[in-house]
């Protein structure tokens, strides 16, 4: 319900006024700035009133700037209304955690939302009021850069996550808990289809696909009270989402009921010009604010056009009045009409951010996103080996990965300083063998040398942080060949090879996992990635991670992930010589590794599945249970996946579909009984008229360490 202090505000501002409430400008119209600011610089035409009475800055991260702006906003300011602090904080801070995919690679739901508290933490008492995050966009595409920034290929575990990253950011309460921040989920929506991998391109998918697969995770993120949704720069059904009214103010503030702060993504509302769908700025404008967007993020068609559209009746001033509350009300809800300066204090940045606690924390994630995809005996390393410490990783604070502006390259924890701190620098020698994309004789002599007088040789490999993220969609998605030369020039030596890979997306691996004895997938792991590799490469730490994408056999198999439809003639088996079935000459149809997939320093033994009953009800649920036991000589975590198939559903199903997981650690020779409850609601899919319910008939329940490798059983429901 609106106060009335928010009533009476609305009541006594000008038109012009509501129309800048609406405006969201950038760090550099107020200071000089350094947030990572991304899309076209313009002049936007704008004068010293707008700046005066904008909303909303983005892209500031000092506590002493920000309160220096809003002192001086408020001062000019004709009602006293605050203005609001954004930023993008998507994986921490100044204290970087990994990059989302690889914290979806954690399966650890508690620590990903511990890890979004450290960040909230950190940003608001530095004066930050909203997240632009989380990204809840499910992706399928390696090729796209922005997978970085998603928990990956699942609807039901990206819930999980934007459910708990919610949480982490915004706490119970925004009012009293002045150590949280406002969270927006992002990009509404299904942005991670962007066609052929490339940033800000088309999407065209069915409603049913879309209601199935790409808005379960934004959902999931408003029913955790998540405060703002950010649109998508894509279409969708043909028209930009920031234009989209059934999108926006049919389902999302209709059908869902979201009464949140809705906002463009940069420029994206003045991009409806060049996607075609509006002649002009003021075009623009009109299908914006009808669609229901509440704050226009750099581009100024609201403040340009608002108050004419409204004189001219194309737009009902009540239409403005309802967006302008809705933004207030999120003011009032951060408390900043009492105390403007919120949690902004620098005294107390000095003590809390990039603290040692949150280091830990982040160096615990690090560990469990990590991902060994392949070990032939050769990890964990002993203390007393010589180990080659080679690559353009070797010793490099590039390792934050995209979207962590506020964070420190410098202070990062690089893999060769830890190695040397864990095994002793006598037993580590460091060479840069190759730059990432360029290689010269110097350095694969320097390598050469290097790895000569070791017992092992640890390859530290992957993509500049630059090469995945926003506006970074490679259509090759190999490591660069300067990398792969190095690789070759070091397996010629004939020792033991170990690689480890830097990287914001999932690879095509060849010319690596072929190579190699051991492989480690440890992503962009944050500031404390360096630590974190040491002590999983030294079996400190077992790791424990498992893939949330697919990783393909080649880049002509994307899209490729778990979940996919069967086709009417399906491909027996991989060696199948048949002609006349669904496959590819030259490739497997599989992925080279599947979802869930992730190995161990031990071993673990399914034993078999067991159902409490072969038929289910509407009211009467199943258990599934399996035992897992440790047959290794240390103690691991293993993540156990429970996936479901409709074997005929009224349109087509999935092969498989995740619907639950347990994580259980075991001591060698230790077992576990793992027990899942399967209901019927989670049997129900969209049918074609959109309906949401489930079909009576036969089931199959699988479970397994991942996607390929499952037990299998049979149920049937009965409804």
């Amino acid at each position: 319900m609106t106060s009335q202090r928010i009533s009476q505000l609305v009541k006594e501002m000008t038109l012009k006024e509501k129309a800048a409430q609406l405006l969201q400008l950038a760090a550099t119209f107020y200071e000089d700035g350094d947030g990572q600011i991304t899309g076209p610089m313009e002049s936007l035409g704008i004068g010293e009133t707008e700046v005066n009475y904008a909303g909303s800055v983005l892209g500031i991260s000092e506590p002493e700037k920000i309160i220096q702006i809003q002192q001086a906003y408020l001062a000019k300011n004709r009602l006293g209304i605050p203005l609001l602090f954004m930023a993008d904080i998507i994986h921490g801070f100044k204290t970087i955690f990994p990059i989302p995919l690889a914290m979806g690679s954690s399966w650890d739901l508690e620590l990903a939302e511990r890890s979004a508290e450290v960040a909230a933490k950190e940003a608001a008492v530095s004066g930050v009021h909203v997240t632009f995050a989380p990204m809840a966009d499910l992706v399928r595409d390696p090729r796209w850069g922005r997978v970085m920034e998603s928990t990956g290929e699942d609807p039901y575990l990206n819930a999980l996550f934007a459910r708990a990253m919610v949480r982490g950011f915004q706490g119970e309460n925004l009012t009293c808990d002045t150590d949280r921040v406002a969270a927006c989920v992002k990009h509404f929506a299904a942005y991670g289809l962007a066609e052929g991998g490339r940033d800000y391109n088309t999407v065209d998918l069915s409603e049913r696909s879309l209601r199935e697969y790409y808005l379960p995770a934004y959902k999931a993120a408003l029913e955790e009270g998540c405060e703002m949704v950010m649109t998508s720069f894509n279409t969708i059904d043909s028209i930009p989402a920031s234009g989209n009214r059934k999108l926006m103010r049919d389902l999302l503030r209709g059908e869902w009921g979201f009464d949140g702060v809705l906002i463009s993504d940069w420029a994206a509302i003045g991009e409806m010009i060049p996607h075609g769908v509006a002649e002009d700025e003021r075009e623009a404008a009109l299908k914006a604010i009808i669609a229901g967007v509440d704050i226009e993020m750099m581009t100024p068609t609201y403040v340009h056009h608002i108050p004419q559209l409204v004189a001219a009746g194309l737009v009902d001033e009540a239409l403005i009045d309802e967006a302008v509350t809705r933004i207030l009300e999120l003011k009032e809800k951060l408390g900043l009409f009492d105390n403007p300066l919120r949690g902004a204090d620098p005294e107390a940045t000095r003590e809390i951010v990039y603290c040692d606690e949150h280091r830990r924390i982040a160096q615990e994630l690090a560990t469990k996103s990590c991902v060994l995809l392949k070990n032939e005996g050769l990890l964990p390393l002993r203390r007393e080996q010589k180990v080659a410490v080679i690559g353009p990783f070797a010793q490099s604070g590039d390792i934050l990965g995209s979207w962590s502006w506020a964070g420190s390259q410098e202070t990062a924890v690089q893999l060769g300083t830890a190695m040397q701190k864990l095994a002793g620098s006598d037993q580590i020698t460091l060479a840069e063998g190759s730059d990432i994309i360029y290689v010269s004789e110097q350095q694969l002599q320097q390598a050469e040398a290097a790895a000569q007088e070791a017992d092992v040789i640890v390859l530290a490999l992957g993509e500049a942080s630059a090469m995945s993220g926003e506006a970074s969609s490679r259509s090759d998605i190999q490591l660069p060949k300067a990398q792969l030369e190095l690789i070759q020039v070091m397996k010629r030596l004939g020792k033991p090879l170990a690689v480890v890979l830097f990287n914001g997306r999932p690879l095509d691996l060849h010319g690596v996992i072929d190579q190699a004895d051991a492989v480690l997938e440890a992503w962009f792991p944050g500031s404390e990635g360096g630590a974190a590799i040491a002590d999983l490469l030294y079996g400190v730490v077992n790791p424990s991670g498992k893939l949330t994408m697919s990783f393909p056999y080649a880049v002509g198999q994307v899209p490729v992930y778990y979940n996919h439809y069967n086709t009417g003639r399906p491909k027996p088996a991989e060696d199948t010589d048949e002609q006349y079935v669904s496959k590819y000459l030259d490739i497997p149809n599989a992925p080279l590794l599947p979802f869930g997939y992730g190995l161990s320093y031990t071993t673990f033994e399914y034993g078999s599945l067991e159902l409490s009953s072969e038929k289910m009800t509407s009211e009467e649920a199943i258990k599934v249970s399996v035992e897992v036991r440790n047959t290794g000589e240390v103690k691991g975590i293993e993540t156990v996946q429970l996936y479901i198939r409709d074997i005929s559903g009224e349109v087509v199903r999935p092969m498989k579909e995740l619907k639950d997981f347990r994580k259980v650690e075991l001591a060698p020779g230790e077992a576990a009984q793992v027990v899942f409850e399967l209901g019927e609601e989670q049997l129900r899919y969209y049918h074609s008229d959109l309906s949401f319910t489930s079909d009576a008939g036969k089931f199959e329940v699988f479970v397994g360490p991942n996607s390929r490798d499952t037990l299998q059983a049979g149920f049937h429901l009965d409804k």
